[in-house]
């Protein structure tokens, strides 16, 4: 997993290969290291992954944004429309870094 520290929040790629391999082993990861951190989750580099693929992070992603913390996923290969209010997925990493600095400064204001 590629792993980059950045102002406030840390971003985590797969390195390896097959999406049904990345999702155990991020879930795993962010219980394990990134409680209490914003994620992105770049999942670019899966052109063709589909919805019901991408509720696999469901359970991970509704128990860390339970703490009050952002997880970001971008993914441009998904109608935005299709996807869930639950989820928070984005086409571009700079989108993705807005939307973790708006998050913030609503949980500063305590919204």
């Amino acid at each position: 997993m590629k792993i980059e520290q950045k102002a406030n929040y840390v971003l985590l790629a797969d390195d390896r290969g097959a999406y049904s391999d990345f999702v155990p082993f991020l879930s795993e990861q962010i219980s394990k290291h990134y409680q209490g951190k914003n994620l992105v989750i770049d999942l670019l580099k899966y052109t063709h992954i589909s919805l019901e693929e991408l509720l696999q992070l469901l359970e991970v992603s509704t128990k860390h944004r339970a703490s009050k913390n952002s997880f970001v996923m971008v993914n441009d290969a998904i109608n935005p429309d299709d996807i869930p209010d639950e989820f928070v997925v984005v086409p571009t990493l700079q989108e993705a870094e807005d939307i973790i600095e708006m998050e913030e400064i609503e949980r500063d204001l305590g919204f």
